[in-house]
C-alpha cells in the first residue's frame, strides 16, 4: 500500500493526499509536480526511475488506512 507521503522532498511544499501534483517512483520518492518536471526532468534522482503522478486514495479508504505523516527530505544538489 502506498504511504503517500505528505512533501515534497525536494521543495517540501504539503502534498496532501488528494493532491493531483505529487508525483512518485517505484520506491514512493515523493516529489512535487514543478519539481519533478523542472528539476528532474520526470526523472527520480534517488533512483533514475521514473516520476508519475501519485494515484489518490479514496476517502473511505483513506479512512481507514491514512497517508503518512512522516515528512521525508532528501539531499539532492538541485534542491539547494
Amino acid at each position: 500500500m502506498l504511504q503517500l507521503r505528505p512533501n515534497c522532498e525536494c521543495c517540501d511544499v504539503d502534498l496532501a493526499p488528494e493532491s493531483r501534483e505529487a508525483r512518485i517512483c517505484t520506491f514512493e520518492c515523493t516529489f512535487c509536480a514543478a519539481c519533478a518536471k523542472e528539476r528532474f526532468g520526470g526523472l527520480c534522482p534517488n533512483c533514475g526511475g521514473e516520476l508519475v503522478r501519485r494515484p489518490i486514495r479514496p476517502a473511505a479508504a483513506l479512512a481507514r488506512w491514512p497517508a503518512s505523516s512522516e515528512r521525508v527530505r532528501g539531499a539532492h544538489a538541485a534542491c539547494a
